[in-house]
């Protein structure tokens, strides 16, 4: 099990200073709008994650006249105490210590302290565009797996150069395809094995999704999951060829497993068209729940479970379901806002 026993917030979004212990295993925070319930449960991801779940930005977390910010956490990760700081100096680069030891790089961090945060506006990964789904999958992968993460920087990085030369291409008004040829290359082996540990992922994600789905629903609904990628049908190397002349009419990348997505159908039809508020909700419950319970199955241990304001738009029974599995069923620790 891991948990986490005291964090101490320093100048972090609207915390001058504060220092929290947490002696239960479940820790409801309550408190009137705006007084920092949501960045209490942010400061904790962001020891676990080394960013912000809500901002890509690093400035957004900083006092409005203060330079930088630090967080500091003492987790237990089976039976074993360690202490987390990070600091933020305000200068565009931030340190992550772990028993005063930095690491070299920041992923290197990612998935010792693994946790499951659900907030108001994941429900865009139900009802929003397949950008959402894909950093949903990558970002569970990546923890679960150093390797994938370091293949999916590698894929990112090539595919931005791929995008820019296309770009250029049009501004100079010639090609080099040599160099094309080089990038794709490039892009083969990251994106093979992205798309091969996506592929498993959700082999045993969907089963697990629609098992949580009736739990909280408390009904029989069909739902049905499916990962779809232009991959499943050829390969990488053939996709790259049949796109080349779209590739290079719209000046970026038209084929790769950056337009993968998660289907969703609720009895037959596209879920996001027909559902419910409520059956929303509960699919992406499903969803986290299958994610906790993946992490918990690969590290071993069970993560931390951060909710935040995830009640409404549920009705008495599913708030029941889901209460009962995240208190009662399981054994991890749980802050609830």
């Amino acid at each position: 099990m891991l948990s986490l026993r005291r964090l101490t917030i320093t100048q972090f979004k609207n915390y001058d200073y504060c220092s929290f212990a947490f002696k239960e295993r479940i820790i409801g925070i309550c408190g009137l709008n705006g007084r920092g319930k949501t960045n209490l449960l942010d400061a904790i991801y962001y020891l676990c994650f080394t960013k912000s779940y809500f901002t890509s930005a690093d400035g957004d977390n900083m006092q409005f006249d203060k330079d930088g910010f630090r967080l500091e956490g003492s987790f237990n990760r089976n039976e074993k105490d360690h202490k987390l700081v990070c600091i933020n100096r305000g200068t565009g680069k931030k340190e992550m210590l772990v028993d005063e030891a930095a690491y070299d790089k920041l992923s290197q961090h990612i998935g010792l302290f693994p946790c499951v945060m659900v907030a108001p506006d994941d429900i865009e990964l139900i009802a929003g565009g397949s950008e959402q789904r894909r950093k949903f999958v990558d970002t569970v992968l990546s923890e679960m797996d150093t390797g994938y993460l370091q293949h999916l920087i590698v894929y990112n990085k090539v595919l931005l150069q791929r995008n820019s030369l296309l770009k250029r291409f049009t501004d100079q008004g010639k090609t080099d395809m040599s160099l094309l040829d080089v990038l794709n290359k490039q892009l083969l082996t990251p994106g093979i094995y992205i798309h091969t540990e996506r592929k498993k992922f959700a082999q045993n994600l969907i089963p697990l999704v629609q098992e949580f789905y009736r739990q909280i629903a408390g009904n029989e609904e069909n739902i049905t999951l499916s990962y779809e990628s232009k991959l499943n049908e050829s390969s990488f190397e053939n996709l790259l060829a049949q796109y080349q002349e779209k590739d290079l009419l719209l000046q970026r990348t038209n084929a790769g497993i950056h337009k993968d997505d998660i289907a969703m159908q609720l009895n037959g039809q596209v879920f996001r068209n027909f559902a419910s508020q409520g059956q929303r909700k509960s699919l992406l419950f499903a969803l986290k729940l299958a994610e906790f319970e993946l992490l918990k199955i690969k590290k071993g241990f069970a993560p931390l479970l951060l909710l935040d304001d995830v009640f409404e738009k549920l009705d008495d029974l599913r708030m029941q379901h889901l209460l009962n599995w995240v208190c009662q069923a399981n054994d991890c620790q749980v802050f609830i806002t």
